[in-house]
């Protein structure tokens, strides 16, 4: 069974503005009543979540490791693939993505007593010239 949900609607719409797009699909898969004896156990769900980053180029998140961030007043979310090096950082609502960075860095960035100065330091493009561009 897959439900396709339309609008996705962000509690603090300050933090994401109209021109940001956030996709996401819910999964929901049933064995059926005869192979398990509650509902909530044999559901499992699969969510794939998609970001638009700089330049509307869309970035499916499903090999990020994604972390909410409560502490900084610059960085709201960072996402992560480490096999990748990969690094997605929402700021402003909006979201950038960074390639090359190595886990230490990120490792750095999440533990630093300033996340915003960290990153506005070491690996923001205006700091760091091209050193984490991806490309085209």
């Amino acid at each position: 069974m897959t439900y396709d949900l339309d609008v996705f609607h962000v509690p603090d719409e300050a933090a994401f503005p109209a021109h940001q797009h956030v996709h996401a699909e819910l999964q929901l898969s049933w064995s059926g009543p005869w192979q398990c004896c509650s509902p909530q156990l044999a559901a499992a769900p699969v969510v794939s979540e998609t970001v638009e980053t700089g330049g509307h180029r869309p970035v499916d998140l499903a090999t990020f490791e994604c972390r909410d961030i409560t502490r900084s007043t610059v960085l709201q979310r960072v996402c992560y693939d480490r096999a990748q090096q990969d690094l997605i950082v929402a700021i402003n609502g909006a979201y950038d993505r960074y390639c090359g960075v190595d886990p230490e860095t990120v490792d750095s960035l999440l533990g630093a007593p300033s996340m915003g100065q960290f990153f506005n330091q070491k690996i923001r493009r205006e700091a760091a010239g091209s050193r984490y561009d991806c490309g085209v």
